[in-house]
Formats: C-alpha cells, sequence, structure tokens
C-alpha cells in the first residue's frame, strides 16, 4: 500500500526529524577547511561501506518525444525546431550492442514522456530484446502505475530512475506547464509506485540550479529518508544533477558552485552511509576526477543524451514534432542527428574514465548482477 511524503514535505524546513536536523547541520556554512574535513570523513565511510568499487553505467535514450513542457529541457513539448526520433527495437539492441563492446553491463533506457511513440508495450520489447546481454538494466521514462511497473520487472529491468526535478511546490508549477509531468504529487509518489511493482533499485534526484540549494538538499533528504521506511526492501541512489545546456535556452534560476556540490554530496555521505551516490557526465571531467573518491559510487561514461548517440541509430527517420504530432522534414543534412536532452560536459570515453579511476585506486565495476542469481524463475517469458 502507497504511504504519502506529502505532510512531510509540506513541514520542511520548520519542522525536521532528528535525522534531518543532523543532515541540515552537515549544510549550514561551512569553512574550506571544514568542507575538507567533511571530505576526508566522507572518503573514509565510503571505503567501509562501499570498498574501493565504482559501479559503471550508460544511458541509453530510446526517444526524445514528449508531451510535457518543461521550461529547462531540451525535449521539451515547445522546442517544434529540434529533430526529434523514437528508436526501433532493433535499433535499441545496435545501441546496446555498441555499449556491451565497450564493457558496459549496466544500462539505463531513457526517454521523453509521449504515450503514442513510448508506450509500457514498447519499453517491454526493448527489456527483452537486450535482457539476454545486459545483466542490469533501468529505466527513466514517464511515470507510471504500479502494475505496468511489475511488467517491466517481469520483463527483466530492475531499476527506476525518476527525478522530481524541485521540491518547491510553487517553482515546480511555474516550470512544468504543460503535460502529466504538470501533477506534483503523481510524481512525487512515483517512486513507491516502483517499490511496489517490485524494483530492486531506485534512484531519486533533484535538478540543481532552479532553488535554493540547500532547501532542495534538504527536501531531497526528507524524500530519502522517507522511502528508506517504507520501501526498504530495495537499494536507493540519489543524484544532484546541475543544469546544463540545452534546447531552448533556458539559464540557471539559483547558484550551486562546486564547493556546495561538494558539500551536499558529503553531508548526503554522511548522513546515509548506505546509500548509492551517482555523478553524470553532466560534470567537467577535473571535477568528476576530483569527487570520485569523496562518496561517489555510481558514475556514467562516454555518454550521449540523444537517440542513437552512440551509432547513428535512427537518423534516417529524423522530423519535428508540434502539437504532438509528426512533421517529415522537407529536407535534412548529411550531419542531422537527434537533440540530446543536455549538454555533456565530459566527453572522455569510457576506457579513459576506467583507467583514471584505478590511478585513483579505485576500481570501476562493469557487472555486479545476473540472471542467474534468481531462483524462482523470475524472468517471463
Amino acid at each position: 500500500m502507497l504511504t504519502t511524503f506529502t505532510p512531510v514535505l509540506d513541514a520542511l524546513p520548520a519542522r525536521k526529524s532528528p535525522l534531518m536536523e543532523r543532515f541540515w547541520s552537515l549544510l549550514e556554512t561551512k569553512s574550506p577547511s571544514q568542507i575538507e574535513a567533511m571530505a576526508r570523513e566522507s572518503q573514509a565511510v565510503t571505503r567501509r561501506n562501499f570498498g574501493r568499487t565504482m559501479r559503471m553505467f550508460a544511458p541509453l535514450y530510446v526517444s526524445n518525444e514528449c508531451v510535457n513542457n518543461c521550461s529547462y529541457c531540451g525535449f521539451s513539448r515547445d522546442n517544434t525546431g529540434i529533430m526529434r526520433v523514437t528508436l526501433t527495437v532493433d535499433q535499441v539492441v545496435k545501441e546496446a550492442r555498441h555499449l556491451t563492446a565497450q564493457g558496459f553491463r549496466n544500462i539505463l533506457l531513457v526517454a521523453g514522456e509521449h504515450p503514442r511513440f513510448v508506450s509500457e508495450g514498447y519499453l517491454e520489447e526493448c527489456i527483452r530484446a537486450i535482457r539476454d546481454f545486459v545483466p542490469t538494466i533501468g529505466i527513466e521514462v514517464g511515470p507510471m502505475e504500479a502494475p505496468e511497473y511489475e511488467r517491466m520487472v517481469k520483463a527483466g529491468c530492475e531499476g527506476l530512475v525518476v527525478y522530481h526535478e524541485t521540491y518547491d511546490r510553487p517553482l515546480y508549477a511555474e516550470m512544468h506547464t504543460a503535460g502529466p509531468k504538470k501533477d506534483f504529487e503523481w510524481r512525487l509518489a512515483c517512486p513507491e509506485r516502483g517499490y511496489e511493482g517490485g524494483f530492486r533499485r531506485i534512484g531519486i534526484g533533484a535538478l540543481f540550479g532552479l532553488s535554493d540549494w540547500r532547501l532542495e538538499a534538504l527536501r531531497l533528504a526528507a524524500h530519502l529518508e522517507h522511502l528508506y521506511k517504507h520501501c526498504w526492501k530495495s537499494s536507493f541512489t540519489v543524484a544532484f544533477p546541475r543544469l546544463r545546456p540545452a534546447a531552448g535556452g533556458f539559464q540557471p534560476k539559483t547558484g550551486f558552485p562546486d564547493w556546495a556540490l561538494v558539500q551536499t554530496l558529503c553531508a548526503f555521505r554522511l548522513t546515509f552511509p548506505e546509500v548509492g551516490i551517482v555523478l553524470s557526465t553532466r560534470e567537467p571531467a577535473p571535477l568528476r576526477d576530483a569527487l570520485a573518491p569523496l562518496g561517489v559510487t555510481t558514475m556514467s561514461a562516454g555518454s550521449h543524451t540523444e537517440p542513437g548517440g552512440y551509432t547513428g541509430a535512427g537518423n534516417d527517420d529524423l522530423h519535428h514534432t508540434v502539437r504532438g504530432k509528426r512533421v517529415d522534414l522537407e529536407a535534412k543534412t548529411e550531419d542531422a542527428k537527434a537533440e540530446g536532452q543536455f549538454g555533456i560536459a565530459d566527453v572522455r570515453t569510457p576506457a579513459e574514465v576506467a583507467a583514471m579511476l584505478k590511478k585513483q585506486g579505485l576500481d570501476a565495476v562493469w557487472k555486479d548482477w545476473d540472471a542467474a542469481i534468481l531462483t524462482d524463475g523470475a524472468l517471463a517469458a
């Protein structure tokens, strides 16, 4: 049975649990030496709970079609001039095989939210098509009901990622002006529906650069605390992605400098010693190198945020979408490609990122799960 986090969220920041009081104290203004001390402690806690491992994953964008209007996103419905495409299942397989050739055994299927192009049936087909050679599959797509999630799990998916973007309710309404994503409560309850559907791994996060970073981090932490209490059979990850350039030219509304990212990361590690912390290629290489030993447990590498970005798959079917309807191109240049969700800052290859980790005494883990672990024949035929 689903619980509701709304009363907890609405009570913040005035009323906080003892755990949130500790978290809030870690986000108070600190001197550089105090942040350095937090970083050293965070590193020690991470080694104690995760060893020297770093889980590697790659996002695989299957569609950039979307019915939502999100001011900050390259896939936003109002960006009618961008190239769009939804990959066929065979093209998804082609992209996935390219990623496995680079070493990845953990792939996150990502799509905009457009029921006409991306339905649960399509996603199930994609999952079934790659599950025999990709042991760990996650999805980051439009929110669904628990029975739909259960079908994803039975198809071979084990992870769900859903970022709430901002927990600031008035700002959320300002940023999301059309589409299903306008429903704050529906999205907020998504991780719990995923848990009810059977996901073993659940990832949450907020998009930093929209609201005050300390308050956003506090609300994200409170959400995580709630999920630990009510969805305790799953493992959790958190992420603190910063706004990156995207189609539409949206500019950050607030600052989130490097030192604040370090402090936030360490505050989560010290408050939640066993939570996974994800760092994507949104961040530049030098910063990723510096953050890797301090508490990060999962990293992407060599990422593309456009469908077909790894192999060029789907470039023969590029089109525009206006008012939810496909509009074919009058002409297409040879170098045309689908629009990405946001710009990538760390463009190193997976091998180069793995070499960086090795140099720091960390072990890049490409595979940590296999279906043979299951004993009840959970995968559907």
